[in-house]
């Protein structure tokens, strides 16, 4: 499947975390320790939001990351409080621009990893249940970016947690209509740029890995040499599909059925539950 990172906290350079990490994206996207694949080159993107600018940039290509070098210099060059960065593995849609995550809807971008499974059976009933006027919006054939723009239809825009809670109770109900065991599988990151949302969630109760990063505070406890902790804020947090690193005490692993904010002031993690809309 994919592989994914989303930064929140002090405006970093993107190369500080896609390229310099012992473990970094880059070297995922050519050794993925936990992904199903171990290859992730079907394809990159990586979305940011500057300055005096509501809406972010994304850039997206269809070849691997690993080798890229218009990513090697914006990520040299550009410097951002929160962006998103993603590797794909297709799971059986076309490799192509459209597909590559994140995916942008006005001041939200949306990634995911994961599947719906047996999407090619149910992708018409999900389709008429995208509201018409985000319809004409969808660009790429995924699973992914169907659950994006379900999510709008339920409400992203209002209430991140619900609407995600009522795409999958969606897309788990059609799929058990058409006989589909274990219909999704999902680790997905939402943002409108000043708070972020991840889930963790898999019908079958066995989902993909997500880690998120161990409080600043503490990590300078425990690792006072490391300058990097001591040009962040307190409020920088992490979440990424494996970690970055071997750091001792560093990464920890979100819950199963889970979703965190990360937001000014702290973060939090509640449980997930699919919800009828």
């Amino acid at each position: 499947m994919c592989r994914w990172l989303a930064y929140s906290g002090t405006p970093v350079l993107l190369d500080t975390i896609l390229y310099r990490p012992q473990h970094s994206l880059i070297d995922q996207s050519l050794h993925s320790r936990m992904g199903v694949e171990t290859t992730n080159g079907d394809g990159f993107g990586v979305g940011w939001y500057g300055r005096h600018v509501d809406t972010p940039a994304i850039v997206r290509e269809i070849g691997p990351a690993w080798n890229n070098r218009n990513l090697r210099e914006i990520a040299g060059h550009v410097r951002s409080p929160l962006f998103f960065a993603h590797i794909r593995a297709s799971t059986g849609t076309a490799v192509q621009q459209t597909n590559c995550h994140p995916f942008r809807h006005g001041r939200w971008m949306w990634m995911h990893n994961g599947a719906i499974a047996e999407f090619h059976r149910i992708r018409r009933e999900l389709a008429l249940a995208v509201d018409p006027d985000l319809f004409l919006d969808i660009e790429g054939s995924t699973d992914s970016e169907m659950m994006f723009y379900l999510a709008l239809t339920f409400g992203l825009e209002k209430d991140p947690p619900a609407a995600v809670a009522r795409m999958a109770e969606l897309v788990e109900r059609t799929g058990h209509e058409h006989g589909v065991e274990f219909p999704l599988q999902m680790t997905v990151a939402v943002t409108e740029g000043e708070r972020l949302w991840a889930f963790r969630y898999s019908s079958q109760k066995e989902s993909r890995s997500l880690f998120y990063s161990t409080r600043v505070e503490t990590l300078r406890a425990l690792h006072p040499d490391m300058a990097f902790l001591r040009e962040i804020s307190d409020e920088t947090r992490l979440i990424v599909s494996e970690p970055l690193g071997d750091l001792p005490g560093a990464w920890q692993e979100v819950p199963e059925s889970t979703y965190g904010v990360v937001q000014p002031g702290g973060g939090e993690i509640h449980s997930f539950t699919p919800q009828a809309a």
